[in-house]
């Protein structure tokens, strides 16, 4: 018999390496019966919002969306919300001449629908302490990269630019300080000869939309975890 070039914690999916190893974690049941209670925060294509929305639809995410938060006008989330009659709220940047006081509304809009956990999916604001304080290791992130590397805006032109062989994704919790927080899963991308910017992303995308409802599972996994520790 061949042996597994595989290691153990890593899954092989497509053209894509992912840890930790789905497989093991979805065979796992989060004590608490109840749906996690979601409240996204994105403001752009909406694409990855969408991929949360139908992982709870097709049953592979036991939550609920209890409301999109978005900040630009134009924004298409606020379109795949209706979709699947998830109320959103537009907060616009625009009108909080602080950070602090910007993300006092998100709180208190988050907070009067009932959400416990908050899922960043497309939100290109710098956070604060106040977002953190009101849910504290439960925000969660997706970036474009293989965390710590190419931290920031424009993590695929970065990568591009080094020249590295892989790339891919990470969900990680949210921290002060940018796409710094623990870690929750990542997908590993290789970089072909013949990538630009576009076809990068697509297949950088397609992992994203597979590895952040298993990584927002995990996350409320761990956290249930060291409860009954």
């Amino acid at each position: 018999m061949t042996e597994s070039v595989i290691p153990p914690n890593l899954e092989a999916c497509g053209d894509a390496m992912i840890s930790p190893d789905w497989p093991l974690f979805s065979k796992q049941t989060i004590v608490n019966s109840s749906p996690l209670q979601l409240g996204i925060m994105a403001s752009g294509s909406g694409t990855n919002f969408e991929a949360v929305a139908k992982a709870i639809a097709n049953g592979e995410l036991k939550a609920e969306i209890k409301v999109l938060i978005y900040y630009n006008h134009q924004a298409i989330e606020k379109e795949r919300a209706e979709k699947y009659n998830i109320p959103s709220v537009l907060i616009d940047h625009r009108d909080y001449q602080q950070r602090e006081d910007l993300d006092r509304k998100i709180v208190e809009v988050l907070k009067s629908y009932g959400v416990d956990w908050v899922i960043m999916a497309g939100w290109m604001r710098i956070i604060t302490q106040v977002l953190l304080d009101g849910y504290p290791e439960r925000v969660i992130n997706i970036h474009p990269s293989l965390l710590p590397s190419f931290k920031g805006i424009r993590a695929i032109e970065q990568a591009l630019a080094a020249k590295v062989k892989i790339t891919g994704c990470t969900v990680h919790l949210v921290s002060l300080e940018v796409d710094s927080g623990a870690i929750i899963m990542q997908a590993a991308v290789p970089v072909l000869p013949n990538d630009d910017l576009d076809t990068l992303h697509q297949r950088i995308q397609i992992q994203e939309h597979n590895i952040f409802p298993k990584a927002i599972a995990i996350a409320a996994f761990k956290e249930q975890e060291q409860k009954f520790n």
